[in-house]
């Protein structure tokens, strides 16, 4: 009886967190300008192929005027981090509370930490003119086909998704083009066109620019519909 007495206060209380989170994001991130989102394997080592290439990509990125957001993590986002930052550019980390304690990298020089997935994620999305995805695991998976459906649905305007590192992906998006789109009917044949599969950090850098400058200086709307103050 008690547990039913105490659930709907412990709700409000969850309320005020999740508005809490909300509100520290938009304000620190608010005034950051132009930036892309990066996601990848938390398990990448520096002296492998993939940590750097995002680190490349990431100083490329940060010089052409972007700022960069991660999941503050290891591996990746370390390497994204420190390419950045080495680069003079915004390094920015949305650390996550996690059961097995995600350490913050060092290279942060924004770092914020939230609790709730579901608020980080609008973060990743609100701020960015892009997402950048190297190989990873469920995580970065989720991202992904978020971004996916997001775009599909028209819940998000269209903007660049760019997967990083064809030989990982192929497989992926060989399977989405025969099974998803010609054998089963899931997807429409634009949907494979919603992202692209590159390996040149300069190429990813030029998508990046032109997308911005056709935009112009307002950024992503939230998939909500919610309008910038």
């Amino acid at each position: 009886m008690m547990d039913i007495v105490e659930t709907p206060v412990k709700d409000l209380w969850r309320i005020f967190r999740v508005m809490a989170e909300f509100v520290e994001g938009f304000d620190e991130l608010g005034t950051v300008g132009p930036a892309v989102s990066f996601f990848g394997s938390s398990r990448a080592k520096p002296d492998q192929r993939y940590y750097k290439l995002a680190e490349q990509t990431a100083r490329e990125i940060a010089k052409a005027g972007f700022a960069v957001i991660t999941g503050g993590g290891s591996g990746i986002m370390e390497a994204v981090n420190k390419g950045a930052a080495e680069a003079g550019g915004k390094s920015i980390g949305l650390n996550i509370e996690l059961p097995l304690e995600q350490i913050p990298n060092k290279y942060q020089n924004l770092s914020l930490h939230f609790r709730y997935f579901f608020c980080r994620k609008v973060m990743f999305l609100k701020y960015a003119h892009g997402f950048i995805v190297f190989p990873g695991g469920y995580g970065t998976m989720d991202e992904f086909f978020e971004s996916l459906v997001l775009i599909q649905t028209l819940k998000q305007a269209s903007f660049p998704v760019i997967l990083m590192g064809s030989d990982y992906w192929k497989g992926l998006t060989n399977w989405m083009e025969e099974k998803m789109l010609k054998e089963h009917n899931h997807i429409a044949p634009e949907d494979m066109n919603v992202f692209t599969v590159l390996d040149d950090p300069q190429a990813v850098v030029k998508i990046i620019v032109d997308f911005k400058e056709a935009q112009g200086p307002v950024g992503i709307e939230l998939p909500t519909g919610m309008k910038k103050a």
